[in-house]
């Protein structure tokens, strides 16, 4: 079931903290590149469901930072709706490529694939090395991260 959305342009000072920290669990690191994130945010009938924070790592390249859906409206379209906006709103600034970083396994990793996204590097150990508390998902620590890339103009 595909839900409905409208996506806007927020201020990073919209979004709440709680439904970032479930995409990026380092309040530290969010604070530290929410001040100089494009953010956006996709709403349900006037309520918030989702949001993502974007930055500019360099010239025409840009980095997904974080992308969270509220849980209830979690598997129903909202997250790829919203992705979706931001490569299209991104290429507009004129992006040769928009980047993000992910755990090696896990449901993220098919959802980034599925919108054009391809593996370019591993960054070995770097969830170990970068957060103090341990990330698991299915019963497995995040260790490695995978940079993925969509290249614009390019075929998937």
């Amino acid at each position: 079931m595909s839900a409905t959305v409208e996506i806007t342009g927020v201020s990073p000072k919209e979004i709440p903290m709680e439904l970032l920290l479930q995409a990026d669990p380092s309040e530290e690191k969010l604070k530290g590149y929410l001040p100089l994130s494009t953010c956006f945010a996709a709403w349900s009938d006037g309520v918030l469901v989702g949001a993502c924070a974007v930055i500019p790592t360099d010239e025409e390249i840009y980095e997904l930072m974080c992308i969270s859906v509220a849980p209830a409206h979690r598997q129903k379209g909202v997250g790829a709706q919203l992705l979706r906006h931001v490569i299209a709103a991104i290429g507009k600034l004129g992006a040769n490529q928009l980047t993000v970083g992910t755990g090696s396994f896990g449901y993220q990793l098919s959802f980034y694939q599925r919108q054009g996204f391809r593996v370019s590097s591993i960054d070995r150990d770097f969830f170990i090395k970068n957060y103090q508390v341990p990330i698991f998902e299915n019963g497995i620590q995040l260790r490695d991260m995978l940079r993925l890339t969509f290249d614009y103009g390019k075929s998937t």
